[in-house]
């Protein structure tokens, strides 16, 4: 019941953004049953019906990860001290996180099986005067095995996926025993494992007890030398953090005392590390672009539609499968560099603050843009392609955009508002200091501005050179 509760007693914005996973999922699950009825409606088309189930890849693509990124971002289900005692440990919450994605993308697909129920006219007759008939297949029986098959493709793979990349993990690094060796131990006025007192005369040593006064090549007792070379696994001398204590008396140097587990924990990356994958983006964003550029010399084709491929255009796929991957790849070293520019010319406090920030968040904050950089591109590129007299854009293929380029900006409005948050203690910190609140909002609108004033006339640019072999 408490987690139930933690769900429902969510904030406002975080119900929003449950919904709107809720509303992505209603319009790929709509375009899924839609590839349906066309397939009812002319069956003897069935390469065309699987080429329009494949287009659906994208949407339920977009739909999931929107899911992912709005199950990182609900504060309800982040792990936070005390909750293990009363039963919500991190594999309870990620269930409960699985299980919020799997209640607001189910309520999806049953919005858009309403939705198709009442266009087919199967609920209160044809509704626009069945305008929707003729690609819906008004009037044949559903299949209800393949209804409810595509109906589950979106809430299986965002639960599964919510699942997988929110499951617990051991933060502790795993330290695998060795044999060790201490190179130098002192003796401290004690006996070391079973031997006599230091500089004793039942040693051999002089009466003062001067231990630099032996051998410390040889440890010879008659000199008084207490150095010696030990093996760890054959003295039974163990460093600290290897389980044994050493032996009694003996005092290990520091300079030669193995590190702890705590020191090799994972690093996060700080502000100075540069993202890497860049030189691979740029190598598949010029392949991209070559492949579409040497498709534009074919001769020309019919009319692209989402029911046929003409001859040629599987060159002009992969080109923008291509530059699109080159994009979300380049991204978060583009952010990256934002933040370097940001930081040059003797910057003040205010962009040295945005500058450093962008840095610290290239990779998180980078993808979603990249994704949504490269929805742009292609979303012009198939602009041209239907500047076609007689050919307009229609409902399905409308839809088709709305909801990936819906998904990937509101992705890129859930990665910022987890940014934020990620970063409430530095903030609450500088807060502290006596930092002024208009200084901290400048920095985050100055973010804004440099990675819009960046990523647009580069995302014009590739949009414009991929679709430039296409106007000619």
């Amino acid at each position: 019941m408490l987690d139930l509760r933690l769900t429902r007693a969510a904030r406002p914005a975080v119900q929003l953004r449950r919904l709107l996973v809720a509303a992505a999922s209603a319009g790929t699950g709509f375009l899924l049953l839609s590839c349906l009825g066309y397939a009812l409606k002319r069956p003897e088309a069935a390469g065309s019906g699987a080429l329009r189930l494949a287009w659906c890849v994208v949407p339920v693509a977009a739909t999931v990860y929107l899911a992912l990124a709005v199950a990182r971002t609900d504060p309800g289900t982040r792990p936070r001290p005390g909750l293990s005692a009363i039963g919500l440990g991190p594999a309870r919450l990620m269930a409960v996180s699985a299980l919020v994605t799997a209640l607001s993308t189910t309520l999806g697909s049953l919005v858009a099986l309403s939705l198709f129920l009442h266009l087919r006219g199967d609920l209160t007759g044809l509704p626009f005067d069945g305008a929707a008939a003729s690609f819906l297949a008004a009037g044949k029986s559903l299949p209800l095995a393949a209804t409810l098959t595509l109906l589950a493709v979106v809430p299986v793979v965002a639960t599964v996926a919510v699942a997988l990349a929110l499951r617990p993990r051991d933060p502790r690094p795993v330290v695998r025993p060795q044999r060790r060796y201490l190179p130098f131990v002192r003796q401290a006025g004690g006996p070391a494992a079973g031997g006599p007192a230091t500089g004793g005369p039942a040693a051999g040593g002089p009466a003062t007890g001067d231990p630099a006064t032996g051998d410390p090549a040889t440890g010879d007792p008659a000199t008084g030398g207490r150095t010696a070379e030990v093996e760890a696994a054959g003295e039974g001398v163990t460093s600290a953090g290897e389980g044994a204590p050493a032996a009694r008396g003996a005092v290990i140097d520091p300079r030669f005392t193995p590190p702890s587990p705590a020191d090799k924990a994972d690093d996060d990356k700080g502000p100075g590390d540069t993202p890497s994958g860049l030189p691979w983006a740029v190598a598949l964003l010029a392949a991209g672009l070559t492949a579409q550029a040497y498709a534009g010399r074919t001769p020309p084709t019919p009319a692209f539609t989402f029911t046929t491929v003409p001859t040629g255009a599987g060159l002009f796929l992969l080109g923008w499968l291509l530059t699109a991957v080159g994009l979300v790849l380049a991204a978060p070293g583009l952010t990256h560099l934002c933040g370097r520019l940001l930081q040059c010319a003797r910057p003040g406090a205010l962009r040295l603050l945005a500058g450093r920030g962008l840095m610290a968040e290239a990779t998180r904050i980078g993808r979603p843009l990249g994704i949504l950089c490269a929805v742009t591109a292609a979303g012009y590129a198939v602009t041209t392609l239907y500047d076609a007299p007689g050919r307009p854009f229609g409902p399905l293929s409308a839809l088709g955009a709305l909801v990936v380029a819906g998904c990937a900006f509101a992705t890129l409005l859930t990665v910022a508002v987890e940014t934020r948050q990620g970063r409430a203690e530095t903030t609450d910190a500088l807060l502290r200091l006596g930092a002024p609140a208009t200084v901290l909002r400048g920095a985050a609108a100055l973010r804004a501005f440099a990675l819009l004033a960046f990523f647009t006339p580069l995302t014009l640019a590739i949009a414009a050179l991929a679709a430039f072999p296409l106007t000619r």
